[in-house]
């Protein structure tokens, strides 16, 4: 089946559903529960012969990001999830230093013909004078991105002037990459240069693109750059015209203690503020619609936890989890992919608008798990959401494996979804893998994310600074509340009238806790 791209509303596979009752008289689809018991008996969710074929394209960042795009082109090898496709695939790996970006440049050139290919990118590690020479023209580089920009008479940079930067191969603050990346990118660098060029390729495209940003939350680099890199490339450089989707490893509980210190807190809050459309337009009232949600297909979350547990061993989880991903989205020529965005937008629309072709924004549910790399005998996701969480649908999707019914019986027990688990079965070359889709959950439903606050609310001030990324050009400490506007977020670092129009509160998750305790 590997490479087959069959537009068959059922694919020609078979497909079992649990929980889901639905009779003629729900034709309607009226209710929210219909809604989801669509996606289990009319399949609505489900490819159709005119959509596809697809082409893929993946931006991945850092050490996590740099891995997914590997992966990738193994898929293409003899025996992968792509082998035989016709499906064309483009790279582009960002990471600060080449230890993760060789592994891409072999297995590229390791591939014949052009049909799957990928790109590199090295930004070089300025050392203190230089990296604080371009920083200080921040204004003007942000001037000639968007002329609504406030001129701050008051600028500086907002990194520490006694700042050493790390060396190549050392750990890289958020802060730090997002201005190593930020200088060479409106420099016209080489990273300007390489997303000029996967743009013309997504955008040149005679099939549908499906593009994704891969990264890691906990991630110095992949999770502090991705904040700019997103919106340049899909409210710039797209015109926000393709579907471009979030991929987030997500912390796991077997993470080295340093990457335990706050700073999931922060990226967490950072995306909520991107992809929660009520969020998002508090921050776009003050920054502009330059800063409108760039992850157009909406956001999916990767935990960990399973295949740790499975392997016992971190580094092995970690490329477990990148071969997962890869597979997942590569196989069938993407259509796996396209269906669970298909299906997040069937359940992101309004009631009183259900048509699947109408696109629905986002709202403080938009966390999308997948979980990738599991077997038909693992228990995915025990522990990794918290048991408020309410969970509306689950689908499990089995690629040859002759069953998955633990993966489905524990995904019941531990969620207890309104809907589901609906579990679909695939023929599959290579080894049996599950794939689990759990849509719509809210940043309170992770089970880090409150011990991520409490380590976030122990750092000191410039630790916290360190570990921001997104706004700090514009003299927003997102995580902080403003000193000029009672109730709202963002600390101004520059003495201006900085903040954004979203409570406090909510960024700290405190407004949906009380919410959720009534």
């Amino acid at each position: 089946m590997s490479g087959a791209h069959d537009h068959n509303h059922d694919h020609g596979h078979s497909h079992t559903h649990e929980g889901a009752a639905c009779d003629s008289e729900s034709a309607g689809y009226g209710t929210d529960k219909v809604r989801l018991e669509a996606l289990v008996t009319d399949g609505v969710h489900r490819i159709g012969d005119h959509e596809g074929p697809f082409s893929i394209h993946v931006l991945g960042i850092g050490k996590t990001g740099s891995n997914v795009v590997e992966s990738m082109l193994r898929e293409y090898a003899p025996g992968g999830a792509a082998a035989g496709s016709e499906t064309p695939f483009r790279g582009l790996a960002i990471d600060i230093g080449d230890a993760e970006l060789t592994g891409v440049t072999t297995a590229s050139a390791a591939l014949s013909g052009d049909l799957a290919s990928a790109e590199v990118v090295d930004l070089p590690a300025l050392e203190n004078e230089a990296l604080f020479s371009e920083l200080r023209r921040y204004r003007e580089f942000l001037k000639k991105e968007y002329p609504r920009y406030y001129w701050n008479p008051n600028y500086e940079p907002w990194l520490p002037n006694d700042l050493v930067v790390p060396e190549t191969g050392e750990h890289f603050p958020r802060a730090v990459s997002k201005g190593l990346y930020g200088v060479d990118y409106y420099t016209g660098g080489e990273v300007a240069q390489a997303l000029d060029r996967f743009a013309d390729g997504i955008m040149s495209s005679d099939k549908t693109p499906l593009v994704i940003i891969a990264f890691s939350l906990v991630g110095g680099t992949g999770s502090g750059i991705v904040v700019e890199l997103a919106r340049h490339l899909s409210n710039i450089r797209l015109g926000r015209r393709a579907l471009v989707a979030g991929m987030c490893v997500l912390p796991a509980d077997a993470d080295n203690d340093e990457l335990k210190d706050g700073r999931a807190f922060i990226a967490i809050n950072e995306l909520d503020c991107m992809v929660d459309a009520d969020k998002n337009k508090g921050v776009m009232t003050v920054w502009g619609d330059l800063y409108k949600n760039p992850f157009t297909a909406g956001f999916f979350g990767v935990p960990q936890n399973a295949v740790y547990n499975a392997v016992g061993d971190l580094d092995a989880a970690h490329k477990a989890i990148d071969t997962g991903i890869a597979q997942f989205v590569l196989r069938d020529g993407g259509d796996h992919l396209y269906e669970s965005i298909k299906a997040l937008n069937w359940m992101n629309v309004p009631a009183d608008a259900w048509h699947p072709a109408t696109r629905g924004d986002q709202t403080d549910s938009w966390i999308n798990l997948l979980a990738v790399g599991i077997g038909p005998a693992d228990t995915p996701l025990v522990g990794e959401v918290t048991d408020s969480a309410a969970v509306e649908f689950v689908e499990v999707r089995a690629f040859g494996a002759d069953s998955a019914s633990a993966v489905t019986a524990s995904l019941s027990e531990s969620l207890d979804p309104v809907v589901g688990p609906n579990t679909l079965a695939f023929a599959g070359s290579g080894a049996t893998t599950v794939a689990a889709f759990i849509p719509r959950l809210s940043k309170l439903d992770m089970s880090w994310f409150v011990p991520a606050r409490e380590a976030y609310d122990a750092l000191d001030w410039e630790s916290k600074l360190m570990r921001h990324a997104w706004l700090l050009d514009l003299g927003v400490l997102l995580c902080e509340p403003s000193t000029r506007f009672e109730g709202v977020g963002g600390e101004c670092l520059l003495g201006c009238a900085c903040w954004v129009v979203v409570p406090h509160l909510a960024i700290r998750g405190e407004v949906e806790q009380l919410e959720l305790s009534k």
